[in-house]
């Protein structure tokens, strides 16, 4: 978009000593001769098209939109490789699902410098997937996954995404101390380490296995009272006959049988019976297994580090499409996310301020439509009056 391109060009002035590794505004039509779409086999892939949507703050703020329901997606750009060792890694993007997605993605993925575009499909593997995924009322997550030693991970957090339809951003940090942080709309939402919230490692400790429960140790807080005795008159019938009940006049013994009172729920049945618990006196506590570290376990400083990095796309299924992608940046510099992410207000602003415009002059040609019928509903009566008018006096003529 126009907006977060200004801001770019002003940051490559005011902090030369970041890094852009990628960036991408989709700002006409040449962003086609940079992005490729697979043509790997047995599926029918849906095409993205540039678009400004519905409702938006500028017209020429455009972005590529998914055009055709029921669809896979898989489309995607290179550029020159590089390694986030030692460095900051923080991959940004915009996502706006203008027709309130009910099951789709709307993340991106990033591979390595062997990728190849052409052949993407869902098992391809890459470096690490991130943002919003939604299906139905029990998914609306941020995906932040990574590929450590050839398997993928996903966090072990849940974090609620956006499921609105206007643009939103959406920023992972990666930093070399292996912490990271997401944000949505430049606010953190989440934050941790990476050895915690992800199972690349073996835990730090295991239980002891030469370790077991004592036979005799007691974990129960309390037991039945042994003095506790059931009272005699404690056993009744769960149901009884109805008392009120009689036999019809017109029962005959013979013909149906011989005849039973219906039953009922016995007012005095009390359920069955057990003592009533007292606090144990040989209660030890909850016993606690002891843990030994794991051997299995070594530290690992560089699980941020991806060591090369050298694609981006999209490998996405929508139910209904009309999400729309943009303002995708890889830089090494939070705070060059930051500042582009100061557009954003004015983005969303327009967005609400034209689709409520939209909105209600949709409800005003609703109500319209709907007096139209009235008035026509009016008239046909009129009209039937008229005809029965007329036929009554054409009878009293004939009379």
């Amino acid at each position: 978009m126009r907006s977060f391109i200004a801001l770019f060009a002003i940051l490559a002035v005011s902090a030369v000593s970041a890094k852009v590794y990628f960036e991408e505004n989709f700002g006409d039509d040449s962003w086609e001769k940079n992005w490729v779409y697979s043509k790997h086999p047995g599926k029918e892939f849906g095409k993205f098209v540039l678009s400004a949507g519905k409702f938006y703050h500028d017209e020429n703020d455009k972005g590529i939109q998914t055009s055709q329901d029921a669809r896979f997606y898989a489309l995607s750009r290179k550029f020159d490789s590089f390694s986030n060792e030692g460095k900051t890694l923080v991959i940004q993007f915009t996502v706006k699902h203008e027709q309130r997605i009910d099951c789709g993605g709307g993340y991106v993925k990033v591979f390595g410098d062997d990728f190849n575009g052409e052949e993407m499909h869902g098992e391809t593997p890459y470096r690490l997937m991130f943002g919003p995924d939604i299906c139905g009322p029990g998914t609306k997550k941020v995906h932040v996954i990574f590929n450590y030693k050839g398997k993928n991970h996903l966090i072990k957090k849940d974090i609620p995404c956006k499921d609105d339809e206007f643009t939103h951003l959406y920023t992972l940090i990666v930093r070399p101390d292996n912490t990271y942080e997401v944000l949505i709309d430049n606010v953190k939402v989440e934050s941790g380490d990476l050895e915690s919230d992800w199972d690349f490692l073996p835990p730090k400790k295991i239980k002891d296995p030469s370790q077991s429960k004592p036979a005799d140790w007691d974990d129960r807080v309390t037991i039945p009272d042994p003095n506790d005795k059931k009272p005699e008159d404690w056993d009744k019938p769960e149901h009884i006959p109805d008392p009120e009940a009689s036999k019809p006049d017109d029962w005959d013994d013979e013909m149906d049988g011989e005849w039973e009172a219906p039953m009922i729920d016995n007012p005095d049945y009390k359920g069955e019976w057990s003592p009533k618990q007292i606090d144990n006196p040989d209660y030890k506590g909850q016993w606690v297994h002891p843990e030994i570290d794991n051997p299995e376990y070594t530290p690992d400083s560089e699980i941020y580090n991806q060591k090369e990095i050298g694609a981006i796309g999209f490998d996405l299924w929508q139910v209904k499409s009309g999400t729309i992608f943009d303002n995708i940046l890889i830089t090494d510099d939070p705070a060059v996310a930051s500042k582009a992410a100061e557009a954003l207000k004015a983005t969303q602003e327009g967005e609400k301020k034209m689709k409520e415009a939209q909105d209600e002059e949709e409800k005003k040609k609703m109500e319209e439509e709907a007096s139209k019928d009235d008035n026509a509903v009016d008239d046909e009566a009129e009209d039937d009056e008229d005809d029965d008018e007329a036929a009554s006096e054409k009878e009293h003529d004939e009379l």
